[in-house]
């Protein structure tokens, strides 16, 4: 959530970054509510000072004897009372019109996010690998895993629906060993691993701006006490909410592997075969609490670390930088990992790494202290990137993966999570 102080300050900065996003911004609607605001907070303060003084004046009338007097300031101090108990609730109303406000209002982009206007507009970063040229008839992976029992799309779809997928065979274990193999990696390279909750309450999915926002993406419990998270950011971020950290702590570097879950409301038509676009897919997830002078440090380390996972599995991907009009809502800046897929002769987005800067932190009240610099405490900077998404994972190694036979190689990486199988065959 923005700063109001920082947006009163920068209306004009403010304006041209929604602009730049898109985003229908109206700085008189906020002025009108801004000063209703504080001119509310100027006359209460105002009161509450004349009865403090009307309130002192009662004891040196009645130390003087003057108990008439004394009975007239407590009928004064009486009626400003009722006016008080008026304006705190004309306050709170202009506190909470304020607050909606600036809930549903994104980020400000970084200075460093190009300005574009949609996706079509995101620069490319760098390539790693070649696209794999094939010297036989390829299959797409929702062709492959159905011919070699490892993908039963009918069945799903008989047990959930459509964007369900049900795993078998060497599919469940090739999920099963790329989530081990991307949790294990993160873990020994400085992340500390969490096992989350996959419903969360309302504030949390608050804290992290999945609410108000994308409430129709969300699954929810029928009294809407509950969520589904569509990421381990959610659990992961608000681990800290309303808490304090130590400047010495951080960065604070987390991983996570969770189920997730997302109504995806506005995505009809939009890859709907294979393994996608899913209500339900698996992700391990990372998170890092940084301090603002090195949060964007950290987020080239965080995208530099989905980039590893890619480069061990050996599949060719494209990095490019999210422009003003294509950022996530509660990013400043981001980076997309694309894969190759052959299926769809194109790279696909199969990791994107973000920092907020404190716009989460501010949310979900998260701050650290840090004597040595200054004075009280200050609201850390949030991220948060995919490393990777497993479905998507699968998909690109059985594509590139595949064989003239059929079969699929098992990349080096997963060997020795897959039990030593090198080679994914039909099944007899």
């Amino acid at each position: 959530m923005l700063d109001a102080r920082f947006v009163r300050e920068n209306l004009e900065m403010v304006e041209a970054a929604m602009q730049h996003r898109n985003f229908p911004w109206d700085s008189a609607v906020f002025s009108e509510l801004d000063e209703r605001r504080r001119a509310v907070i100027s006359r209460e303060e105002a009161l509450q000072a004349e009865r403090n003084k009307l309130s002192s004046e009662i004891g040196s009338l009645l130390r003087e004897g003057h108990a008439a007097e004394a009975e007239q300031q407590r009928e004064r101090v009486a009626a400003v009372k009722g006016q008080l108990e008026e304006l705190s609730a004309r306050r709170k109303a202009a506190d909470e019109a304020l607050q909606d406000l600036l809930m549903g209002v994104p980020n400000i982009p970084h200075e460093s996010t190009p300005v574009g206007k949609d996706e079509t507009e995101n620069p490319e970063v760098r390539r790693w690998g070649t696209p794999r040229e094939f010297d036989f008839a390829y299959k797409a992976h929702w062709d492959l895993g159905p011919d070699l029992a490892m993908i039963d799309f009918d069945r799903a779809v008989k047990l959930s629906g459509s964007r369900f997928v049900l795993l078998g065979g060497m599919g469940a274990r090739l999920e099963r060993a790329i989530i081990n193999f991307m949790a294990d990696t993160h873990a020994s390279r400085g992340f500390k691993e969490w096992w989350c909750p996959s419903l969360v309450n309302r504030e949390t999915m608050t804290g992290t701006g999945q609410l108000p926002k994308f409430e129709e993406d969300l699954f929810k419990t029928k009294d809407e006490s509950l969520y589904l998270i569509p990421t381990a950011e959610v659990p992961l971020t608000n681990i800290h909410a309303g808490e304090v950290l130590d400047a010495e702590d951080l960065p604070l570097r987390y991983c996570a592997f969770t189920n997730c879950f997302r109504e995806e409301a506005g995505s009809a038509g939009r890859d709907t075969r294979g393994l996608i676009r899913l209500h339900q897919f698996d992700k391990v997830e990372m998170v890092k609490f940084a301090k603002p002078e090195e949060a964007y440090d950290e987020l080239e380390s965080m995208t530099a670390e989905a980039e590893h996972i890619l480069q061990q599995l050996g599949l060719p991907y494209r990095v490019i930088m999210l422009c003003t009009g294509d950022l996530g809502f509660s990013a400043a800046k981001t980076y997309d990992l694309e894969v190759w897929l052959p299926s769809y002769d194109a790279y696909k987005e199969i990791s994107s790494c973000s920092c907020c800067g404190d716009f989460q932190a501010r949310r979900a009240n998260i701050k650290y202290r840090d004597p040595d610099n200054f004075r009280g405490t200050r609201y850390v900077n949030t991220l948060n990137g995919s490393g990777l998404a497993v479905g998507r994972t699968m998909a690109a190694i059985m594509e590139n993966y595949q064989n003239a036979d059929g079969s699929i190689t098992v990349p080096e990486a997963l060997v020795g999570y897959m039990g030593g199988v090198e080679r994914i065959e039909p099944e007899d």
